[in-house]
């Protein structure tokens, strides 16, 4: 399963893509991030955001895309920008037909360093590990993005494949429970 991650932001939206597989570690296809300038109007930031996951989407063909939950913060400007890029990024994989998996930060957190509060060094510093990076992945939202990916690979995998089964079986009933 390839899988692109979307950190999203206004200032940086960070993309990261891996390929997994069930028993094997995932491996680092693409990692960067979308940036767009700050003294821009921000439908033309979030416009810019879509054409940079639109070329990601087109040239690296993942089977879906994770983006972080937003989540409320006290800063609500902040909140609204970063929202606004969460949903341009599942509206740019919904048109493109790959399903779209919302992963909040401490799932992300717990799922790549064991523990649900883990800081921004400590998510860096295992998501370089499990990649087998040479180096960590700047800036930290290239490697929230890889981490939301990794994440996904780990837990929507399963996730995914539970649900074929019971559509599966549902079918396999003539739709009867």
């Amino acid at each position: 399963m390839r899988v692109l991650g979307v950190d999203p932001g206004l200032t940086r939206c960070g993309l990261g893509l891996v390929d997994g597989a069930t028993g094997r570690p995932p491996t680092l296809v693409a990692v960067g991030v979308v940036r767009t300038p700050a003294d821009l109007d921000i439908a033309r930031r979030l416009v810019l955001i879509e054409a940079g996951i639109v070329e990601w989407i087109t040239e690296y063909r993942p089977d879906a895309v994770a983006v972080e939950r937003v989540f409320a913060q006290h800063n609500v400007q902040t909140v609204m920008g970063t929202a606004q890029a969460a949903g341009v990024a599942m509206l740019v994989a919904a048109r493109m037909g790959l399903p779209v998996a919302l992963h909040t930060p401490s799932e992300v957190k717990a799922a790549v360093t064991g523990s649900g509060r883990a800081g921004k060094e400590q998510v860096t510093e295992m998501v370089t590990r499990i990649l087998k990076l040479p180096e960590r992945p700047t800036p930290a939202d290239a490697a929230d993005a890889l981490a939301l990916a990794i994440c996904h690979v780990w837990r929507g995998g399963v996730t995914n494949r539970f649900q074929q089964a019971v559509a599966a079986q549902a079918s396999s009933r003539g739709g009867r429970r």
